[in-house]
Protein backbone atom coordinates (compact mmCIF):
# COMPACT_ATOMS: atom_id res chain seq x y z
CA UNK A 1 0.00 0.00 0.00
CA UNK A 2 1.42 3.36 -1.03
CA UNK A 3 1.41 6.09 1.61
CA UNK A 4 0.11 8.66 -0.88
CA UNK A 5 -2.12 9.23 -3.92
CA UNK A 6 -0.78 11.45 -6.68
CA UNK A 7 -1.44 12.97 -10.06
CA UNK A 8 0.69 15.05 -12.42
CA UNK A 9 -0.93 17.99 -14.22
CA UNK A 10 0.20 20.16 -17.12
CA UNK A 11 -0.85 23.45 -15.56
CA UNK A 12 0.40 26.55 -13.81
CA UNK A 13 1.44 26.03 -10.16
CA UNK A 14 -0.85 28.72 -8.72
CA UNK A 15 -3.88 27.51 -10.66
CA UNK A 16 -3.26 23.98 -9.36
CA UNK A 17 -3.21 25.31 -5.77
CA UNK A 18 -6.61 26.93 -6.43
CA UNK A 19 -8.04 23.76 -8.01
CA UNK A 20 -6.80 21.54 -5.19
CA UNK A 21 -8.29 23.89 -2.60
CA UNK A 22 -11.66 23.88 -4.40
CA UNK A 23 -11.71 20.10 -4.80
CA UNK A 24 -10.88 19.66 -1.12
CA UNK A 25 -13.79 21.97 -0.22
CA UNK A 26 -16.15 19.77 -2.25
CA UNK A 27 -15.20 16.87 0.04
CA UNK A 28 -15.63 18.91 3.23
CA UNK A 29 -11.99 19.85 3.81
CA UNK A 30 -10.66 23.24 4.76
CA UNK A 31 -7.01 24.29 4.67
CA UNK A 32 -5.74 24.79 8.23
CA UNK A 33 -2.11 25.36 7.31
CA UNK A 34 -0.13 26.23 4.23
CA UNK A 35 3.63 25.84 4.28
CA UNK A 36 5.63 27.35 1.43
CA UNK A 37 8.73 25.15 1.42
CA UNK A 38 10.51 27.22 -1.26
CA UNK A 39 10.12 30.39 0.82
CA UNK A 40 10.98 28.66 4.10
CA UNK A 41 14.17 27.07 2.79
CA UNK A 42 15.28 30.37 1.27
CA UNK A 43 14.65 32.21 4.54
CA UNK A 44 16.12 29.58 6.90
CA UNK A 45 18.95 28.12 4.83
CA UNK A 46 19.42 30.60 1.97
CA UNK A 47 18.95 27.80 -0.57
CA UNK A 48 16.89 27.81 -3.72
CA UNK A 49 14.22 25.14 -4.07
CA UNK A 50 11.39 24.40 -6.49
CA UNK A 51 7.83 25.60 -5.87
CA UNK A 52 6.54 23.25 -3.19
CA UNK A 53 3.62 23.76 -0.81
CA UNK A 54 2.23 21.59 1.93
CA UNK A 55 -1.48 22.11 2.51
CA UNK A 56 -2.79 20.89 5.86
CA UNK A 57 -6.33 19.78 4.99
CA UNK A 58 -8.93 19.06 7.66
CA UNK A 59 -12.44 17.69 7.49
CA UNK A 60 -13.64 18.89 10.90
CA UNK A 61 -16.47 16.38 11.50
CA UNK A 62 -14.16 13.45 10.72
CA UNK A 63 -11.29 14.94 12.74
CA UNK A 64 -13.67 15.27 15.69
CA UNK A 65 -14.76 11.61 15.36
CA UNK A 66 -11.15 10.48 15.12
CA UNK A 67 -10.09 12.50 18.16
CA UNK A 68 -12.96 11.06 20.19
CA UNK A 69 -11.93 7.54 19.16
CA UNK A 70 -8.21 8.06 19.80
CA UNK A 71 -6.96 11.17 21.59
CA UNK A 72 -3.36 10.85 20.29
CA UNK A 73 -4.51 10.75 16.65
CA UNK A 74 -3.91 14.50 16.52
CA UNK A 75 -0.25 13.60 15.93
CA UNK A 76 -1.36 12.52 12.44
CA UNK A 77 -3.63 15.45 11.69
CA UNK A 78 -4.25 17.34 9.47
CA UNK A 79 -4.11 15.37 6.23
CA UNK A 80 -1.22 16.73 4.21
CA UNK A 81 -1.53 17.45 0.51
CA UNK A 82 1.55 18.57 -1.39
CA UNK A 83 1.74 20.57 -4.58
CA UNK A 84 5.15 20.68 -6.24
CA UNK A 85 6.42 22.05 -9.52
CA UNK A 86 8.26 19.28 -11.35
CA UNK A 87 9.18 21.58 -14.24
CA UNK A 88 7.69 24.71 -15.80
CA UNK A 89 4.01 23.92 -16.42
CA UNK A 90 4.22 20.43 -14.86
CA UNK A 91 2.86 20.13 -11.33
CA UNK A 92 2.40 17.08 -9.12
CA UNK A 93 -0.25 16.86 -6.42
CA UNK A 94 0.02 14.16 -3.76
CA UNK A 95 -2.18 13.46 -0.75
CA UNK A 96 -1.46 11.28 2.25
CA UNK A 97 -3.18 7.89 2.30
CA UNK A 98 -4.88 7.78 5.72
CA UNK A 99 -5.29 4.00 5.52
CA UNK A 100 -1.51 3.63 5.36
CA UNK A 101 -1.09 6.01 8.31
CA UNK A 102 -3.68 4.23 10.43
CA UNK A 103 -2.03 0.81 10.03
CA UNK A 104 0.22 1.70 12.95
CA UNK A 105 -2.74 2.60 15.20
CA UNK A 106 -4.47 -0.36 16.78
CA UNK A 107 -7.97 1.03 17.10
CA UNK A 108 -10.81 -0.63 15.20
CA UNK A 109 -13.10 2.41 15.36
CA UNK A 110 -10.53 4.47 13.43
CA UNK A 111 -10.52 2.09 10.48
CA UNK A 112 -13.95 3.18 9.25
CA UNK A 113 -13.04 6.86 9.62
CA UNK A 114 -9.73 6.35 7.83
CA UNK A 115 -11.47 4.41 5.04
CA UNK A 116 -13.98 7.24 4.48
CA UNK A 117 -11.32 9.97 4.52
CA UNK A 118 -9.18 7.91 2.15
CA UNK A 119 -12.08 7.71 -0.30
CA UNK A 120 -12.60 11.49 -0.09
CA UNK A 121 -8.92 12.25 -0.74
CA UNK A 122 -8.83 9.77 -3.62
CA UNK A 123 -11.80 11.61 -5.19
CA UNK A 124 -9.97 14.93 -4.86
CA UNK A 125 -6.92 13.59 -6.69
CA UNK A 126 -9.01 11.83 -9.36
CA UNK A 127 -10.98 14.99 -10.17
CA UNK A 128 -7.92 17.14 -10.80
Amino acid sequence: MKYYFNKTLNEDFDSVIERVTEELKKEGFGILTEIDIKETLKKKLDVDFKKYRILGACNAPYAHKALKAEDKIGTMLPCNVIVQEISKGVVEVAAVNPMASMKSVENESLKKIAHEITAKLEKVIERL
